[in-house]
């Protein structure tokens, strides 16, 4: 993506592709409706004040290189639709941004985004930001599922025992993405023995699914982050990356849009690896809050039994504000 400057030639600005002028320039204007870079004609520019001046925006895609849209009263519904227009033809979308925000909307509108923005030196940090994190993105499309994805080694914990746990705050992770059946979040109350928690994707004769939601557990358990540091779910907070971990050790990032914590009775479940390191967790006790067993299904806790083989996570050192250490410690 492109940023162009609305500015007077003098000012020149890092990460700036071009300076823009309305009249003939060095870089890019426009002129009567068309538009030029280096004095060659590239596009036509449309100021968008009517749903006609949108149609003839559209009516440009696949047979102009650039469109630009101005605005008089600046909306995202033009750009999207131009966008949509121009989606699978060569044609590249440029949009005026008129305050900071716009430049978020516009550059990823339709989860596509505008080609290039303009903008001037109020809105140019902002534009900047978002080019930086479109080059992050594209990045990151480019390189092999392998870089995208990490894998987890999933092992078996065999419950050891069921007890009733109380009351207790526990945590939901409402998430900005939708998790699939079989996706979860690694959840313990100690820094060396997680369990999968899985979604609420499974529908229940009594209560809607919440596909974006993992009931997680206690305020006190920690779970894993994107970045491979743990927090307690106390901790969570909108905008924070976790991890979310398939059943077959697949995992992804996935950002967390809000936390709702509320006191509910909890179930305490303990239970040991195939290596007898021991490791427990409190749950809500729902029969929507479900873990996954050995054969892959999803099994709410509230049907678990003792010697039944969940699938989980064991790690080898112990955690420091989150961060691996190899220091020697005991949890119970």
């Amino acid at each position: 993506m492109e940023v162009w400057l609305n500015a007077p030639v003098s000012k020149g600005h890092e990460g700036v592709d071009a300076l823009y002028t309305v009249q003939s320039g060095p870089d890019i204007y426009s002129d009567d409706g068309l538009l030029y870079r280096n004095g060659a004609i590239i596009g036509g520019h449309v100021h968008i004040d009517s749903a006609e001046a949108q149609a003839k925006a559209r009516s440009l895609a696949g047979s102009v290189e650039w469109i630009l849209l101005t605005f008089e009263d600046w909306s995202m519904i033009p750009i999207e639709n131009v966008i949509a227009a121009t989606d699978s033809t060569p044609t590249k979308v440029a949009a005026q941004i008129v305050k900071p925000v716009d430049a978020q909307g516009a550059g990823f509108a339709l989860d596509i985004g505008v080609d290039a923005l303009l903008c001037t030196e109020d809105c140019l940090e902002s534009a900047l930001i978002v080019k930086s994190i479109r080059l992050e993105e594209s990045t990151s499309e480019d390189s092999s599922p392998e870089d995208r994805e990490q894998q987890i080694d999933l092992s078996l914990m065999t419950i050891t025992d069921i007890q009733e746990g109380h009351s207790g705050d526990r945590v939901c992770v409402d998430l900005l993405s939708m998790l699939e059946e079989g996706e979860g979040m690694l959840v313990g109350s100690t820094a060396k023995a997680f369990v999968l928690i899985h979604g609420e994707t499974i529908a229940s004769k009594y209560v809607p699914t919440r596909p974006f939601r993992v009931n997680a557990g206690s305020v006190d358990a920690y779970t894993n982050m994107a970045d491979g540091t743990t927090k307690y779910l106390s901790e969570l907070k909108s905008s924070d990356e976790v991890l979310i971990t398939r059943n077959d050790g697949t995992s992804r990032k996935a950002t967390i849009g809000r936390m709702k914590i509320e006191t509910r009775p909890l179930i305490l479940l303990r239970f040991k690896d195939e290596n007898a390191n021991e490791g427990h967790v409190f749950i809500q006790q729902a029969e929507t809050v479900r873990l996954v067993l050995q054969n892959g299904e999803a099994c709410s806790v509230t049907d678990l039994s003792v010697g039944d083989c969940i699938f989980g996570h064991s790690f080898t050192s112990t955690r420091h504000v989150g961060q691996s250490i190899s220091a020697p410690s005991e949890e119970r």
